[in-house]
């Protein structure tokens, strides 16, 4: 049987680490492959088991994990939750089910903050999820400091392993994220430059011009600055530009045939 840390260790490692996710009687070794899955894709990389109902090492949870071994092969075992969670400094409790305890309930969102928040602190943090039939038990909720649910269709909110632990695992990753919120994507181009704009807007003036479009008494201006803010709005690339100059000289050659 593995032991927790000792308290050194776990104050070295807590300022940096993230949670810990500890699952209680996993029942399936797929489950817990696919779990070590959604765990390294948000960047969570410590798993304990607390008496998994399978021989471990698991065969099965070995090729669910498709990548994730890693996780699986470090993976430690405990016999208890008290045990899994002794030297964790803040524990929350994933479990759908209402309670008959005095606890504090929050969403994945406000526990990836939280959770974050004890790392700046050096307060090393867990999610302790419960066996897929039945969750956790009450005595191993009140090992934890809050409870979190998913927010979910109140008519249908059946969530196995891999998916609970990807809801909250995604959250304590988005919130250390500092990068932006929206990027575009361009390959093998750019996003055009002014003076590559600018030439866009006055060769499409010249033709409307040329057809009238612009001839409106006194009206010129305003439909100048609209046009041009409609398509600087669309953060064109100097790909799109050109192709976009190449569509006007084509429509000003192409004549529609007479009916």
């Amino acid at each position: 049987m593995a032991k927790a840390r000792s308290k050194g260790e776990a104050a070295q490692q807590a300022g940096r680490d993230p949670p810990v996710v500890i699952l209680v009687a996993p029942q399936l070794g797929e489950n817990i492959g696919m779990t070590a899955r959604a765990m390294l894709n948000f960047g969570l990389d410590e798993m304990r088991l607390v008496r998994p109902r399978d021989a471990w090492p698991n065969a099965a949870a070995e090729a669910a994990a498709a990548g994730a071994e890693r996780i699986v092969d470090s993976a430690r075992r405990f016999e208890s939750t008290a045990e899994a969670v002794a030297d964790l400094g803040y524990v929350l409790a994933a479990t759908a089910r209402v309670r008959g305890m005095t606890k504090r309930v929050i969403t994945p969102r406000r526990a990836g903050r939280k959770l974050r928040e004890c790392a700046r602190a050096s307060v090393r943090g867990g999610i302790l999820f419960g066996p897929e039939a039945s969750g956790l038990a009450n005595d191993e909720v009140a090992l934890a400091d809050a409870i979190v649910q998913v927010p979910a269709n109140p008519t249908f909110h059946s969530l196995n392993l891999a998916q609970a632990v990807l809801v909250v695992a995604y959250e304590w990753f988005a919130a250390g994220a500092t990068g932006p919120e929206e990027t575009v994507t361009l390959p093998r181009t750019r996003l055009a430059n002014k003076a590559e704009l600018l030439g866009l807007f006055e060769h499409l003036e010249h033709v409307l011009d040329a057809s009238g479009f612009l001839g409106i008494e006194g009206k010129r201006p305003i439909m100048v600055r609209n046009l041009r803010n409609l398509f600087q709005r669309a953060g064109l690339s100097e790909q799109e530009v050109r192709t976009l100059r190449g569509v006007i000289t084509t429509l000003v050659r192409w004549r529609a045939p007479e009916c």
